[in-house]
């Protein structure tokens, strides 16, 4: 089934930036925008609509004009920076909580990042706000990966066996009426999850909370961001995962380097 272009244009630019960034890393002194273009075989327009991108997150510096040389962001994150792994480690939490904020700002709603990692769901780093705040952990998420729309997506993610392995270890519970307990529907709604396409909670985890959530796979790391509404803002949810999706290019960006 063919995908939409802007339900792929993440993924995309993320792989077109970082082809960016692998050539401005190669010229610490700098490469004109033309021989740059010529070293990635970037369309112009493509190449400047990234690079403006990448400089204002600082992966990239305009030491010149029209000359790009690497900024301090793909320095410290990329390990070059002189403050040692523990800074780098610090840096790179806060380059993600910041990429969160700005989404949770866009959106009106509570971003989450999540991974899957060790067998196990983990929710590392959210944002939310007291106007938006995220949702009751009434369940502990990593036994609830059946009925959270973070769980499905983190599980569509891993192959059969690994589906498998994780709904032995947990058991599928029904937490409302709309929770899929049976093993057998489940595993074919995670199998038929196309790979680029949010993936939506109407109210399985909690009555009164929607939830979408959108893939975000950097090397082996299986991971996601997702985001949550009120049930009254419902009519908000498809919109909000697709613009999720759209915007994810940042924060992947920050977990490929």
């Amino acid at each position: 089934m063919a995908t939409t272009p802007g339900r792929t244009a993440p993924f995309h630019s993320v792989r077109c930036a970082l082809r960016l960034l692998e050539t401005i890393a190669g010229h610490p002194d700098g490469i004109p925008g033309g021989e740059l273009g010529q070293a990635t075989g970037l369309p112009p327009e493509q190449q400047e609509h990234l690079l403006r991108m990448l400089l204002a997150e600082g992966y990239v510096e305009e030491p010149l004009d029209g000359v790009y040389a690497p900024g301090r962001t793909l320095l410290m994150l990329g390990g070059a920076g002189d403050d040692g792994e523990e800074s780098r480690r610090r840096f790179r939490e806060e380059r993600l909580q910041s990429a969160l904020d700005a989404l949770r700002d866009s959106l009106n709603a509570p971003v989450y990042l999540a991974r899957y990692a060790d067998g196990e769901l983990e929710v590392p780093q959210v944002s939310d706000t007291p106007q938006a705040p995220v949702v009751n952990e009434w369940v502990d998420f990593r036994s609830a990966a059946h009925a959270t729309a973070i769980g499905k997506c983190l599980l569509s993610q891993l192959d059969h066996d690994g589906r498998q392995d994780h709904l032995t270890r947990h058991r599928a519970a029904r937490l409302t009426s709309r929770t899929i307990t049976d093993r057998r529907v489940l595993l074919s709604t995670l199998e038929r999850q196309p790979p680029t396409m949010p993936v939506l909670d109407f109210q399985e985890y909690a009555i009164g909370t929607l939830c979408a959530a959108v893939p975000l796979t950097a090397g082996a790391t299986v991971g996601c961001l997702a985001l949550s509404l009120p049930v009254g803002q419902g009519h908000r949810l498809r919109e909000a995962a697709e613009e999720l999706n759209r915007q994810a290019a940042t924060t992947l960006l920050s977990l490929s380097i």
